[in-house]
């Protein structure tokens, strides 16, 4: 199996900043993609980072100059650094990493359990 632990959620005033971790472990022969996804009450679950394994990047309109997603292949480890924190930021969070356990295995998508980030004063 594989499973991915998120963490780095937490309140943060307008304007600060937070950096959430997801960390694969298990079997995992090979990641190809990752991604950061957000969903606030009421709506839909959306994609605000993605990174491919080539490390071309892609951010949502509302994250891009205030967010990076960054990872570390040694750790199976996946960043999402976000700065100038704004309340409709508030969401769970989820990670997403597209994962081949074996050599001849398929990729399938992975989630992480979530991690909630409250914007507020």
């Amino acid at each position: 199996q594989v499973q991915l632990v998120e963490s780095g959620g937490g309140l943060v005033q307008p304007g600060g900043s937070l950096r959430l971790s997801c960390a694969a472990s298990g079997s995992i022969f090979s990641i190809n993609a990752q991604g950061w996804y957000r969903q606030a009450p009421g709506k839909q679950r959306e994609l605000v980072a993605a990174l491919t394994g080539g490390g071309t990047t892609n951010y949502a309109d509302s994250a891009k100059g205030r967010f990076t997603i960054s990872r570390d292949n040694a750790k199976n480890t996946v960043y999402l650094q976000m700065n100038n924190l704004k309340p409709e930021d508030t969401a769970v969070y989820y990670c997403n990493m597209r994962v081949a356990r074996t050599r001849l295995s398929l990729y399938n998508d992975y989630w992480g359990q979530g991690t909630q980030v409250t914007v507020s004063s």
